[in-house]
């Protein structure tokens, strides 16, 4: 499924182990998965702070001075937090729970990154206090139940600034979030020129410690994300929304070439640029192709060298019947038939671009985000999808087969 307009959405970018070293090779990611909130939230665990002073009451009287408390304790974030751009801080209590010398309270932390976030992104948060006397002093600060771990829970955090990139790591040697962050770097203009409307292009990038901390921030097993190089969340449509961030897999990004490096940066900052032509009507093959499309521009990769799966079958039996179906991209399927359904998508974006020119191409990608793709392909094409089709088969049986 494609989320709908504003809902979270994970793109995944996944890669094989056996990666060439001289030229990358793209493998499918998973389907887009549903997250809430977004990564980047700001945990204080087991920091105690002195609180405003209110009687020992019970009752509106408790609560209202532990709602002070917290007011108090979160006007600014912590200084160790310092490095990180932060603006728009706050903690807006949503409920409060006293039982007797403890309270325990729900809250919605909210911030911004510096000239990266149009929006407020924000994370459930679980306050626990306790009373000191007359006073009340927050103790821990942690994801609410249910709510994923945010990066900051997981240790002391780097910060790297690039040119076109902030860089946030956790566990990571400085010298690989510089690299990371020149990575990206390079990625932004070559995202540029393939998608020249009007984006931020710039990139936040989180790179967790390990494959295990990777998937505890995204909610999901370990093995949901084993031999991925990265992936990025975002909220699809137009409206002003938290910077996407790209999360990399540190196990998965560490064994690909320079080559592989700058393709999975490349495709997931093209999601990034597209994200505010992106919506439900969007097609799986459309999203994915196109990013593929970007990354690949400019680099020596051939259909035969990039596409092994897709060749495989096109040889076996000949080009598929129709262009990959949304179904095609969903987590948990044949990795095999994943790999066909990513490498389709790359090689009908290629056509198009190679057929009816790169801006026809970008208009396709607009016009499929705001209408039905009949019309889109009318439009900026002045073909059907049954004709796309047929040429897209063409030209698999051309250069696979």
């Amino acid at each position: 499924m494609i989320p709908v307009r504003r809902s979270p959405r994970v793109l995944p970018r996944v890669l094989p182990r056996a990666l060439p070293r001289a030229l990358p090779r793209v493998l499918p990611r998973v389907l887009p998965l549903m997250l809430c909130p977004l990564l980047l939230c700001l945990p204080v665990a087991g920091c105690a702070h002195p609180a405003a002073r209110t009687p020992a009451a019970a009752g509106t009287t408790a609560e209202a001075g532990i709602r002070e408390a917290v007011a108090a304790w979160s006007r600014r974030p912590p200084e160790r937090l310092a490095g990180i751009p932060l603006e728009g801080w706050s903690y807006e209590v949503t409920s409060v729970r006293p039982d007797g010398a403890r309270a325990l309270v729900r809250a919605e932390l909210r911030y911004r990154l510096t000239g990266y976030d149009a929006a407020s992104a924000g994370s459930a948060r679980e306050v626990e206090l306790a009373r000191e006397g007359a006073a009340w002093r927050v103790t821990a600060d942690r994801p609410a139940p249910g709510a994923p771990p945010q990066l900051w829970d997981q240790g002391p955090v780097t910060v790297v600034r690039g040119e076109h990139s902030l860089v946030l790591g956790v566990g990571q040697d400085p010298g690989t979030l510089t690299g990371i962050a020149g990575e990206a770097d390079r990625a932004v203009p070559a995202v540029s020129a393939a998608w020249p409307g009007d984006w931020a292009r710039r990139a936040v990038v989180l790179v967790p410690a390990s494959l295990d901390a990777m998937a505890a921030l995204l909610g999901r097993p370990a093995d949901a994300y084993r031999g991925m190089g990265a992936v990025t969340t975002g909220r699809v449509g137009a409206a002003p929304a938290p910077a996407d961030r790209v999360v990399i897999n540190p196990a998965g990004y560490a064994e690909l070439s320079a080559a592989g490096r700058s393709v999975v940066l490349t495709h997931e900052v093209t999601h990034v640029a597209t994200r505010s032509a992106t919506s439900a009507s969007t097609p799986q093959w459309l999203s994915e192709g196109f990013a593929d499309w970007a990354a690949y521009r400019g680099t020596p990769a051939t259909p035969a060298e990039a596409a092994p799966a897709l060749g495989r079958a096109v040889r076996a039996g000949g080009p598929p019947a129709a262009l990959p179906a949304d179904a095609a991209f969903a987590f948990g399927g044949d990795a095999e038939a994943m790999a066909r359904a990513y490498e389709g998508a790359w090689l009908a974006c290629r056509l198009v671009a190679d057929r009816w020119g790169a801006e026809a191409l970008v208009r396709l990608y607009r016009d499929a985000g705001r209408e039905p793709l009949p019309a889109a392909l009318e439009g900026a094409l002045g073909t059907d999808l049954p004709a796309l089709t047929r040429a897209w088969q063409e030209a698999l049986r051309h250069e696979l087969g």
